[in-house]
């Protein structure tokens, strides 16, 4: 829970300090602009609302776990997704970043509120899956953590990076998904990075993920 909640608070105060010219500059979610990828977290902060706000029947088993709720594939996105092209169209109608900003703060917000309250315990039910409250923001961390590094790829030097604790914590739980653990000389943003394509590793990286029995790259989904 404390995890989820530094990640969000921090993922949307860099984007509360984005100057308008940010906006237009490339993301690291191919396809995408910055305006495109905070669409997106609207739309994130919504669904984590819905979740919150949809208990599994009462003797329903959880299906999946935090790491286990990510499906992985070996090949990066395109950005040729119909979701990420409506995303796109969406951003687009915004025209102005002031309003898309105010539309995340007043949405994030509610979503983190409504993760303070809810019950870690409580089982949820989200894509067809059953998980618990516990889980499911456990999740979001990893989530929210590459939607940063994503936010800042393209930014200039200075621009606030995610907290340090998560980062640990989203590359403990990409480990889990990968089902190992990744080279330990790589530091936690290089493992997000290159483990999930976001950059493409440089000979050392890969040799080190080639000896730690690590298929790379782990696209989430």
């Amino acid at each position: 829970m404390d995890h989820f909640s530094r990640a969000w608070s921090a993922l949307r105060a860099a984007v509360a300090a984005l100057a308008e010219e940010d906006f237009e500059q490339p993301s690291g979610c191919t396809g995408w602009l910055v305006r495109d990828l905070v669409c997106h977290l609207v739309i994130d902060a919504q669904d984590v609302l819905i979740t919150l706000a949809t208990p599994a029947a009462p003797d329903a088993a959880p299906t999946c776990d935090a790491a286990s709720y990510w499906q992985v594939s070996d090949r990066p996105p395109t950005g040729d997704d119909p979701l990420d092209a409506l995303t796109v169209r969406l951003a687009a109608a915004y025209q102005d970043p002031g309003l898309l900003t105010f539309h995340l703060d007043d949405v994030g917000s509610a979503a983190g509120r409504a993760a303070v309250l809810a019950d870690p315990a409580l089982r949820v039910e989200t894509k067809g899956e059953v998980l618990t409250v516990a889980d499911y923001l456990d999740a979001y961390v990893l989530e929210w953590t590459l939607h940063h590094l994503d936010l800042i790829a393209h930014l200039p030097a200075g621009a606030p990076p995610p907290p340090a604790e998560a980062l640990a914590a989203a590359r403990a739980l990409l480990e889990r998904v990968a089902g190992t653990e990744f080279p330990a000389t790589l530091s936690d943003t290089a493992a997000l990075l290159a483990g999930t394509g976001r950059r493409a590793p440089d000979e050392t990286e890969r040799a080190a993920f080639a000896a730690a029995g690590v298929r790379i790259p782990l696209s989430l989904g």
